[in-house]
């Protein structure tokens, strides 16, 4: 159970994270846009006061960066405000002849020299606007023939605006971290009563697995003191099927558990003897009950896994196949894209279409095969082996053929 924590934990944090990335993500960005907006109002007054922020005729002065033809509130902060005659930090250039002639429009900047405005100012003579150098806004604009450049300084107005991304981030780490305690406290509340049942279930399995083998013992006891005496006939053969039967259900449910909890000790397992040997021993089966068997096992074939679980799925897969083939079944196995790919097909009266129900436990899917129907435990554990090795188990019928591939 403790994976299944763990999960719930990785992904909730991943739902946290996601979250608020998004949220973060718009808030930083629509004070960047904000601040670009704020900044492009600033660059357009300049422009519609042909460069500079001078009082041009009889214009008010506290409004000489405004258009004449619009009615502007003014604020007490942001580009609105009147005090941003005096703390605008800017330069105009104008050039003329095709960008070679460059004049100095407005020069009120500390940060460059007036030769380096100019120059900076001719490479910008191809763009319209944005930002340059990281803090500085752009406009070029045309007025006649004469083409303006005006840059203005909006490190000090970006200043917030990084500091509420650093916060933004920061913040982020934190509430991830807080989160994650928070989670390993309401995850052991949740998954307490669940473990409990699964202990409960475990226990259950175990006790059912000891007290079906000794009835089973005395049955098969007495059925082979029936056969010493009178013989065998057909009533003692049907008995030893059906105890055959019950030590498989008893056996599988001995294995049957969370497997991705147990610790697998791994190995190189020769995948092609296993599979190859499971079909060589059940291959007179096949024949007796009219199955023909066809398989196509690519020699060598090797596998970082669990010997043990491995074995089980090549058992459990020929197994399948002999209860619940018609007429054929066929085995492949071969590396495809560097994976071991593993495909069994067997004729099947079903419906077509995907059929990843029968990895469930206690499902059995009913076709015309021998009416020998199983337990519905075999695939419920190749599927839990298949993913406790990072792998992929699937199934499907299509015209009506039961197809189920592993790849490993």
């Amino acid at each position: 159970m403790n994976k299944a924590e763990k999960k719930f934990r990785i992904y909730a944090i991943l739902v946290i994270f996601v979250l608020l990335t998004v949220l973060l993500a718009v808030i930083n960005t629509v004070n960047f846009t904000m601040a670009a907006e704020d900044a492009d109002r600033l660059t357009q007054a300049i422009s519609e006061r042909q460069g500079s922020f001078e009082p041009v005729g009889n214009f008010p002065s506290e409004l000489q960066f405004m258009p004449k033809d619009k009615d502007f509130r003014m604020g007490p902060m942001g580009p609105d405000s009147p005090e941003m005659n005096a703390s605008l930090r800017y330069f105009t250039i104008a050039f003329t002849d095709k960008g070679e002639k460059a004049e100095t429009v407005a020069f009120n900047i500390s940060a460059v020299t007036e030769e380096d405005a100019r120059e900076w100012a001719k490479q910008l003579l191809k763009e319209k606007a944005g930002w340059s150098r990281g803090t500085y806004r752009y406009r070029v604009y045309k007025k006649g023939g004469t083409t303006y450049v005006t840059v203005i300084d909006q490190g000090r107005e970006l200043l917030p605006s990084y500091r509420i991304l650093i916060i933004s981030a920061g913040g982020e780490a934190l509430c991830l971290i807080i989160a994650w305690f928070v989670l390993q406290i309401i995850s052991r509340k949740i998954y307490a009563p669940i473990e409990e049942a699964d202990r409960k279930q475990r226990n259950f399995i175990k006790n059912a697995n000891k007290e079906f083998r000794v009835p089973l013992t005395v049955i098969s006891g007495n059925t082979e003191l029936t056969e010493r005496k009178y013989g065998p006939d057909d009533q003692t053969r049907s008995t030893r099927r059906q105890i055959e039967k019950m030590n498989e259900l008893v056996e599988k449910l001995g294995t049957t558990r969370i497997f991705e909890d147990e610790d697998m000790q791994t190995a190189e397992v020769p995948v092609s003897e296993y599979l190859l040997a499971a079909l060589e021993e059940n291959k007179e089966k096949f024949s007796s009950r009219g199955v023909e068997l066809g398989y196509d096992i690519a020699p060598d074939i090797k596998l970082a896994a669990a010997p043990e679980a491995v074995k089980r799925i090549a058992d459990e897969l020929v197994c399948n196949a002999l209860k619940y083939s018609v007429s054929k079944a066929d085995f492949t196995l071969k590396e495809e894209n560097g994976h071991v790919l593993i495909e069994t097909k067997n004729d099947a009266d079903l419906p077509d279409g995907p059929a990843d129900q029968v990895f469930d436990r206690f499902t059995v899917l009913q076709n015309a095969g021998d009416g020998e129907n199983g337990a519905g435990l075999g695939l419920a554990y190749v599927k839990e082996v298949v993913k406790a090795h990072k792998g992929r188990a699937s199934a499907e019928v299509k015209d009506g053929t039961f197809i189920l591939r592993i790849t490993l």
